[in-house]
């Protein structure tokens, strides 16, 4: 099993309307290092979902059910998808500072490459962001 985090700005896809509508493919990548992150996305694999720009934290599980595919929003070959659901509500958002006073999580991608917008996690590292959310 892999992890991963994916950020998304509140205004333009929540983790409230995520939840609502069950099921999304996670469109609008765009920067070839996010791309290769959800090329390694396999069948399975957990996600942080975490609301970028307003409130800044993580908020909640979600999990791939598709893997890699072209993009339906556009024709260039060179962007793609997965599909995701919802799994579970972390019972306290987890705050970018909190991460980044946790000394544990100090080298992930979300403290050193605040743009990526979707990023890999080792398992420790997911494992400590659920334990704060908990």
């Amino acid at each position: 099993m892999n992890y991963f985090l994916v950020k998304s700005e509140p205004f333009k896809y929540s983790w409230e309307q995520f939840n609502k509508d069950g099921r999304t493919f996670w469109d609008g990548v765009r920067n070839y290092q996010a791309r290769n992150n959800l090329k390694l996305m396999k069948e399975g694999d957990l996600v942080l979902f975490y609301h970028s720009n307003e409130g800044k934290h993580v908020v909640g599980i979600a999990k791939v059910v598709r893997e890699f595919y072209q993009d339906p929003t556009t024709d260039d070959a060179n962007w793609v998808v997965v599909d995701l659901v919802p799994v579970e509500t972390l019972k306290n958002p987890v705050t970018l500072e909190q991460v980044k006073a946790e000394e544990s999580l100090k080298d992930i991608s979300l403290v050193r490459q605040g743009r990526l917008s979707v990023m890999e996690l080792k398992a420790t590292e997911f494992d400590k962001i659920l334990e704060m959310g908990s």
